[in-house]
């Protein structure tokens, strides 16, 4: 303490040894430091995850209903079909750019930043679509029978998980080409599918290569929570 000063100067204090303690502030910034850290590592192991394995979708409308419903989050597994091909009644996300949504006309620097958001899941995908696959490379699909049920390659289709029939008020015949899907939502009547885009480049033909995944569940409200089975009424087709 100075001669001239009559307030004693604060000093670190010592330990019995005589070693000053460490100070909190640094003990605080090295644990600030370690939470964003172990933050930061688990948002990127969980955008891995997502990008590569299952990763979670919210559902945007009711074009699903009954099956999922709006605001249903999805667990969406990618690699479902890295050895087994997309089957019919499977329920699917698609990238809709393009197709069902319009393409993205924005500055790159706009759409990039909005990717990687989506990438680290801290927004949502505007372009996936989540639809059923009525058909397939190859396969005929019409619609409708005088019963109002849908008809592959001839055969009708009892639909048990329609919101409503008949399977579309709007009649239709296609023949899907090679590497691609014909989509359709399970709410028929309030849904944009393949059907409205029949006039369209593709004839609303949707290539495989835009398909994301498999939706395997409903993730999220909890009291909704529940595996997706294959349907029977496409078992053999």
């Amino acid at each position: 303490m100075s001669p001239y000063s009559s307030t004693p100067q604060r000093r670190g204090r010592r330990t019995p040894s005589g070693d000053r303690r460490p100070r909190r502030r640094g003990l605080r910034g090295r644990w600030v430091l370690a939470v964003v850290a172990v933050s930061l590592a688990a948002v990127l192991a969980s955008a891995v995850v997502r990008s590569t394995v299952a990763e979670p979708y919210r559902i945007p409308s009711g074009s699903m209903e009954p099956l999922l419903r709006q605001g249903d989050r999805i667990s969406v597994d990618r690699s479902a079909y890295d050895s087994a091909p997309v089957r019919r009644g499977d329920v699917v996300v698609v990238d809709g750019e393009g197709s069902f949504v319009p393409y993205d006309s924005r500055p790159a620097a706009a759409t990039s930043l909005e990717e990687a958001l989506q990438w680290l899941g801290l927004a949502p995908d505007t372009t996936a679509v989540v639809k059923r696959v009525a058909g397939r490379g190859g396969d005929t699909v019409s619609c409708c029978t005088a019963d109002g049920l849908l008809r592959v390659n001839g055969e009708p289709v009892p639909e048990d998980y329609l919101a409503e029939p008949p399977a579309s008020e709007v009649p239709f015949t296609v023949t899907v080409p090679e590497g691609r899907l014909f989509l359709l939502g399970d709410n028929r009547h309030h849904s944009l599918d393949s059907r409205a885009l029949l006039g369209a480049p593709g004839g609303g033909m949707i290539a495989e290569s835009e398909v994301i995944g498999q939706v395997t569940g409903i993730a999220w409200p909890p009291a909704r929570r529940t595996g997706l089975e294959p349907v029977g009424a496409w078992s053999g087709r």
